[in-house]
């Protein structure tokens, strides 16, 4: 082996020495570490040792930047029209190999297919983004913070963010709004304080810490452009109620409940119907107002019967718990169950 062979096997052991010495992050060594690699080199002349020979390189470990960005869970967020801060979740982690700033956006799809199915057909209003401060993946209102960049992220390290929204009314069960949340790389170092947009090293490497972009394209960014994001999205389930209204004459002063007529002083059913439509959500505290005519007055002794049902089209069951003020009658249904019908029952007589 000569000399030059056994300089080269020293520095490759030495080298396969730290590396297998080296700890297992994300993104590998830290940036800024400076690696040095020693060699000494012992010989002899004439059978007598003489003075080693050493020799060292050392360079600084370059920036690489990577961040993903992803929907915290597999389902959509189910809202309701009308309703507000609507919560839906992601998580972005930094796998670079240094401590980074990500200044945060949420923006909206225009159409197109949803990432839980269907099609985005409509926007949120007023989306906003909050930290999870206490890091426990549920929104908080009053504790998570409204943020619009992440401060410090070491590598490795990963947040929870929310995007709070409200939900339009008017919107029907099975509109989708889609929401796209993007991180962007930016220089840390400096707390409570966004960093600079991390950029590429132009041209060769330098002996300083030069810079990487090694992110992969996310849903609607570019590869190796320092950003990554994500889409999640809000499924609207709506409650789709109708209501029937129908008479039937009871009795009337001369026929009594045989082959009764509409005649004044007949008593007269109204069964109020509210249906619920299947596949949507239950409606709760369904409140039924209804104005008698001028030409009936409400009948005491048949009372008004709130959250009935129909049974092979008549109107049966509920609790006497409705009222009267004035000439309407009023009676609240606790629920109407999506596909389930209620009614409300009470009787009048002709004047």
């Amino acid at each position: 082996m000569t000399k030059n062979t056994k300089l080269l096997a020293a520095a490759s052991a030495i080298a396969i020495a730290a590396i297998g010495a080296a700890p297992a992050f994300a993104a590998g060594t830290a940036a800024g570490s400076s690696i040095v690699n020693n060699v000494t080199v012992n010989y002899t002349v004439g059978a007598v040792a003489q003075t080693a020979i050493n020799a060292s390189n050392t360079f600084v470990v370059d920036r690489k930047i990577t961040l993903t960005v992803a929907p915290l869970g597999t389902t959509t967020t189910s809202v309701s029209p009308g309703q507000t801060a609507a919560v839906t979740t992601f998580t972005v982690t930094n796998t670079s190999n240094a401590t980074l700033d990500f200044g945060l956006s949420v923006a909206q799809q225009v159409g197109g297919v949803a990432p839980h199915g269907g099609n985005d057909n409509f926007d949120v209003t007023a989306p906003t983004l909050y930290l999870d401060t206490n890091g426990n993946n549920v929104y908080d209102p009053g504790t998570d913070t409204a943020v619009t960049y992440l401060d410090e992220i070491a590598a490795d390290a990963q947040r929870t963010v929310f995007v709070v929204s409200n939900i339009p009314v008017g919107r029907v069960t099975n509109d989708i709004a889609v929401v796209i949340l993007t991180a962007q790389a930016r220089d840390g170092g400096a707390a409570g304080t966004q960093g600079a947009v991390s950029t590429e090293t132009i041209g060769a490497n330098t002996a300083g810490m030069d810079t990487v972009l090694a992110d992969t394209a996310g849903a609607t960014d570019a590869a190796r452009d320092g950003m990554f994001s994500a889409k999640n999205d809000y499924t609207v389930s709506a409650a789709a109620l109708t209501v029937l209204k129908s008479s039937t004459i009871i009795s009337d002063p001369l026929n009594g409940m045989t082959n009764p007529k509409m005649i004044p002083g007949a008593t007269v059913g109204y069964c109020i119907q509210v249906t619920n439509a299947a596949g949507g959500a239950d409606a709760s505290a369904v409140t039924i107002s209804d104005t008698l005519p001028t030409q009936t007055s409400y009948d005491s002794t048949g009372g008004i019967y709130v959250n009935g049902i129909v049974t092979a089209g008549v109107c049966s069951g509920g609790t006497n718990t409705g009222t009267i003020t004035g000439s309407t009658i009023s009676g609240t249904i606790p629920t109407v169950a999506a596909g389930t019908t209620k009614t409300v029952y009470f009787q009048t007589k002709i004047n």
